[in-house]
């Protein structure tokens, strides 16, 4: 069986969800292999085992810590030369994308980005799923050059386990003049909060115009925490200062496909749609009974948010409690 190259996502190997996806999908396609850039081995290997890898590559040299993404292009262009797997696999965050398009470019492969769901074709290949047009259609493509590179929403499939003790191969690496060419200096680590990571959260509890101000977002993150659930905005609200523009939602924003997305006081206007419009579940709260939200939603309500929302916190608190 063939192998099917996927880009861990760590942090000194601690796994993300969005890896555990992937190896998910690759098990569609082949045999899943993760290529491990950085330490963090010994954690993140029985996580990736747990998940269905049947081997690891670790690339452990201080290229991939020190200097940005193009040492991530090399240490996967050669190990793909040498086990030529049946597809790369990568997340689609910023970092996926600029490795994916560079890595197909050096192969000579084809390139496929953002898609939400993969399967097999007649001829064995992989078929890849989009959302297109801020989502109005679904677009299937097939890549038939080279080796397929292909990067994949997060939450685009639950990560199902699949247990395998795997094989750990550590690989050396060969890495071009490009590629430490600029180096980085220092790091600064995010602050984060308990909530999850709005790209990864399985569900997302927005707030927009309706608002109404900044203070008045904590009833969003009241609603949110019941819910073990990320906090996002609309671009009226982040316009509007009150909320951070790394919580943005739409099309010059985060693009989010949780299993439930609540939008509160917000219109459903085409930007923001486009960022949120693949949730599974869509549920809308909205005071205007002609706001274009509700022909997205499964659910409805119509009603002020500031009566709506406290009630919905109460009866999740009562039901935890």
């Amino acid at each position: 069986m063939a192998e099917i190259l996927v880009l861990v996502d760590h942090t000194a190997g601690v796994v993300r969800k969005p890896t555990l996806e992937l190896l998910t999908l690759a098990r569609r396609l082949g045999e899943p292999t993760a290529v491990l850039l950085g330490p963090g081995a010994d954690t993140a290997t029985e996580v990736l085992g747990r998940f269905g890898a049947h081997k690891v590559y670790l690339v452990d040299a201080p290229e991939v810590e020190e200097f940005l993404v193009t040492p991530a292009v090399d240490a996967l262009a050669q190990i793909a030369e040498g086990t030529a797997p049946a597809a790369i696999l990568l997340p689609s965050g910023p970092d996926g994308k600029e490795i994916a398009a560079r890595l197909a470019l050096r192969l000579g492969s084809g390139l496929v980005t953002d898609a939400v769901d993969i399967t097999v074709g007649a001829d064995g290949r992989p078929v890849t799923e989009q959302s297109a047009f801020a989502a109005t259609y679904r677009v299937t493509a097939q890549i038939t050059r080279g080796t397929p590179v292909i990067t994949v929403k997060p939450n685009a499939v639950a990560p199902e386990p699949s247990p395998v003790t795997p094989e750990l191969e550590k690989r050396d690496i060969t890495f071009g003049p490009v590629s430490t060419a600029v180096r980085v200096l220092s790091r600064t680590p995010r602050e984060r909060g308990d909530r999850p990571e709005l790209t990864e959260a399985d569900i997302v509890v927005s707030g927009g115009r309706g608002v109404n101000g900044a203070e008045n977002f904590a009833l969003i993150e009241r609603v949110a925490d019941t819910l073990g659930a990320a906090v996002g905005a609309s671009r009226a609200a982040v316009d509007a200062g009150w909320y951070p523009h790394s919580h943005q939602v739409g099309q010059t924003g985060t693009q989010v496909s949780p299993q439930l997305y609540l939008a509160a006081g917000i219109s459903g206007a085409i930007q923001h749609r486009a960022g949120m419009q693949t949730s599974k579940t869509i549920v809308a709260v909205n005071k205007d009974a002609d706001a274009p939200i509700f022909e997205l939603a499964d659910y409805g309500v119509v009603g002020d948010l500031f009566q709506v929302l406290p009630q919905l916190a109460e009866e999740i608190e009562r039901r935890r409690s």
